[in-house]
């Protein structure tokens, strides 16, 4: 269940190059608790809105509010100190480190002691990194290599070091992207488990259907930088003009190959 109170509120979000509009006025709201995915095309804005949410571009108009607060604007830095964690769609880890430690080094930053790393890190916040690589399913794995990693498991590590911040939002994008059905499939569960008992809004963006439709509480459409539908997963692949738009691409849902993969 989500609540009524939006975590975050994006209201008239553009952001314009040369000529070329990448976002014209996005609106829409995430609850805690709720998965919500933004879909489209390469090129349809996605990458862009993102990057506005979480400080890396400053939109040309529009506002972000999270939990209240204006953060239009401000550094990286300073939104992901208010609550907002990130993963991306390829994963960055220090390889020659372990498992533990890279999670150190997130926690280190979010207390600002990454002044005191050499010599302190391997003892700093222990108990805190290990609940967190519990909680992904990768505490046994805490005093391995990254390098020695199956990309699976890198996937989850980057979802721990997300969470070392204590986020209220994570934005994933394309959380799914190089990893085989399986892990697929666990890896979003995982998320939504954790969305759901920790109260996060997720907002993430997928190009596999099958993920997006069987994880997304609602779903976002955008199209040449403008939202062209939103709802929940049946009035999205029933609106009319999603189909005219997708289904000639491939990226419409297909309900009858779910349930041919079902039967």
């Amino acid at each position: 269940m989500t609540s009524s109170t939006p975590l975050l509120e994006v209201k008239g979000l553009a952001k314009s190059y040369g000529g070329v509009h990448a976002v014209k006025g996005v609106s829409f709201e995430l609850a805690a608790g709720e998965i919500l995915a933004l879909i489209g095309p390469n090129g349809a804005g996605k990458s862009t809105c993102f990057n506005m949410l979480n400080g890396q571009i400053r939109p040309d108009t529009g506002t972000i509010r999270l939990c209240g607060r204006d953060t239009t604007g401000l550094s990286p830095r300073i939104v992901w100190r208010l609550g907002v964690g990130r993963t991306f769609q390829i994963t960055a880890t220090f390889t020659s480190m372990t498992v533990r430690e890279n999670v150190q080094v997130a926690l280190l930053s979010q207390h600002d002691e990454l002044s005191v790393f050499y010599g302190f890190a391997g003892r700093a916040h222990r108990r805190k990194a290990d609940a967190l690589l519990d909680l992904v399913g990768m505490g046994a794995n805490a005093e391995r290599p990254c390098g020695e990693l199956a990309y699976g498991d890198l996937k989850r590590l980057e979802l721990a070091i997300a969470l070392a911040n204590d986020p209220k939002i994570l934005l994933m994008d394309e959380p799914t992207a190089g990893m085989a059905p399986k892990e697929r499939v666990d890896l979003m569960r995982l998320t939504a488990k954790i969305a759901r008992e920790q109260k996060l809004g997720v907002l993430f963006t997928e190009h596999d259907m099958d993920v997006v439709f069987e994880h997304a509480d609602r779903i976002m459409v955008l199209n040449r930088g403008e939202l062209i539908a939103q709802g929940t997963p049946v009035e999205v692949r029933n609106n009319p003009q999603v189909q005219a738009t997708y289904l000639g691409e491939g990226l419409l849902y297909d309900e009858r190959h779910r349930q041919g993969a079902n039967a």
